[in-house]
């Protein structure tokens, strides 16, 4: 269990944990988190870019990509927010938490990214603050994700394959986008020429495009 970051200007921390459709029952509010938010995901980013870099130093590129992006996905992002109880400190409109709001891995995550964002403008754009907060929840969860991400990474096992097999790299398309802004989910498609491989469905459109080539690796009987 971690602790939520100490915030000397507590007006950062709460515009942090603001979700937009609080606003529509709060006229005396003006800020939602999602510029916050927009800053946190790329100092996340950067600082879990940063720490693979340092713990692997045996580790070519492209292991530590596809290990980077499961440390900063949704659902470890959610995870991370759980663990500091940002769905109990949501800020957020009644419809939304009737919805289940408090438990979205998509509004949780996002406040997690803003309250790192909040954090670094709290700390005079200092990141040495933000970075020693962070890689505490890295170095907990970074070395079982290190084994599911070599296992896991299907979309360079399927272009391993459409490279040995067809000379071509996949290409990925967003067929469908569905749900508010809050709560989209994406369809991937996954083609090589003019074939398509497969599809997938995700909160993300990394998590879509992820899940269409395991299902293509799925239909060619490789997973």
């Amino acid at each position: 269990m971690f602790a939520l970051p100490p915030f000397h200007d507590r007006r950062l921390s709460d515009t942090a944990l603001t979700h937009r459709s609080y606003l529509n029952e709060h006229s005396d509010v003006e800020e939602h988190n999602e510029r916050l938010e927009f800053l946190g995901d790329a100092l996340l980013n950067f600082l879990s870019g940063e720490f693979l870099y340092q713990r692997y130093p045996e580790r070519p590129e492209g292991e530590l990509t596809p290990l980077r992006a499961a440390l900063v996905e949704e659902r470890q992002l959610a995870k991370f927010a759980e663990s500091v109880g940002i769905g109990d400190l949501l800020r957020l409109a009644k419809g939304t938490e009737l919805k289940g709001g408090r438990e979205n891995a998509n509004l949780i995550s996002s406040a997690f990214e803003a309250l790192i964002g909040a954090y670094f403008l709290d700390q005079d754009s200092n990141i040495d603050p933000v970075r020693k907060y962070i890689q505490p929840f890295f170095a907990a969860v970074v070395d079982d994700l290190a084994i599911s991400a070599s296992s896991d990474n299907y979309k360079s096992r399927f272009q391993e394959w459409a490279l040995a097999n067809t000379g071509e790299t996949p290409r990925y398309t967003i067929a469908h986008q569905s749900g508010p802004d809050h709560d989209r989910e994406w369809e991937a498609e996954v083609w090589i020429g003019f074939s398509k491989y497969g599809d997938g469905k995700g909160r993300k459109k990394q998590d879509a495009e992820k899940n269409a080539a395991k299902n293509a690796l799925r239909g060619l009987g490789l997973t």
